[in-house]
């Protein structure tokens, strides 16, 4: 991604030029990602081969500066957080692997501890930066969203960072060739790209949608059906601390990742940091503020 970005303005490869290519190469053509995640690849595509340059190292880079500042912003009551990246073998095998999951996770964690200390601005950013490297992030930022509300104000200074950052990545790459992203970042992910997804772990949505003829439209509706829940639900009782739109969004990834047709078990590292996160801030009485005297 980073040298087609480097030679060509987009990271991606038109459906064309993945047609071109022999059978057993199409799929490494592909690039499922948003824009943002080929600026890891820059490093090697204008330096050259070395362990520096590796994607996997700026990964890593990047997710202990998220981790390291979150740890900081929360106080150290993040003993359940460490655990979860420590121990958590969903998380572990991620970062053992160098995963590209890893620095859109903690740029999302990151923007909830920004979240809780009151700091939207600055969440808005973080929660950006990780939806230009993936789509992923949208939930954390739509829950924000909600957390930020009210005032008007705060809640539109976020949004501006948090979906404007996302689209001025997309923007370059539509400008240059729209058809590629699609086919890159919408048509193989969702199965209709000219070669099929990897991504066919043996979860709810995937077995419903190949053990009957309507099965995919089972699924999708069934995804429908809980999103349309937990919007009611987000609602209804909107979070009042970034501990609760975490478990909002735990429970949101949660249903996308069980009801959609074509998933990977990898991804429920998602929810499960977020939950670690939960458990350990949910008894704080309010983010972001000092803690009121008890009642004697």
């Amino acid at each position: 991604m980073g040298d087609r970005l480097l030679h060509t303005g987009t990271p991606y490869l038109s459906p064309a030029a993945i047609a071109s290519l022999p059978p057993e190469e199409r799929l490494l053509g592909y690039a499922p990602y948003q824009p943002g995640m080929a600026i890891f690849g820059l490093p090697r595509a204008a330096f050259g081969q070395a362990w520096w340059t590796d994607a996997r190292v700026w990964f890593f880079a990047a997710t202990l500066f998220c981790l390291v500042y979150s740890l900081r912003l929360l106080n150290a009551r993040t003993h359940r957080l460490t655990q979860a990246v420590a121990v958590l073998p969903l998380c572990t095998l991620t970062l053992a692997t160098g995963g590209d999951d890893l620095p859109v996770l903690a740029l999302c964690v990151l923007a909830l501890a920004l979240a809780s200390r009151d700091r939207f601005v600055a969440a808005g950013v973080a929660v950006g930066l990780a939806g230009a490297l993936k789509l992923f992030a949208l939930p954390v930022a739509l829950v924000l969203l909600v957390l930020a509300l009210p005032p008007l104000a705060r809640a539109l200074r976020f949004a501006a960072f948090a979906f404007g950052i996302p689209l001025a990545a997309l923007g370059p790459a539509l400008i240059v060739d729209a058809d590629a992203f699609i086919e890159n970042a919408i048509r193989f992910p969702s199965g209709h790209g000219l070669v099929t997804s990897p991504a066919q772990s043996p979860l709810p949505g995937h077995l419903i949608a190949t053990a009957f003829p309507a099965g995919r439209t089972i699924a999708l509706a069934l995804l429908l059906l809980a999103g349309a829940v937990i919007a009611y639900r987000l609602y209804r009782r909107p979070p009042r601390t970034a501990a609760a739109a975490a478990l909002f969004t735990a429970a949101g990834l949660t249903a996308a990742i069980m009801l959609t047709p074509t998933t990977r078990f990898g991804y429920l590292l998602y929810p499960a940091a977020f939950l670690a996160y939960w458990w350990d801030q949910r008894q704080r009485p309010s983010d972001g503020h000092v803690d009121e005297p008890r009642q004697v």
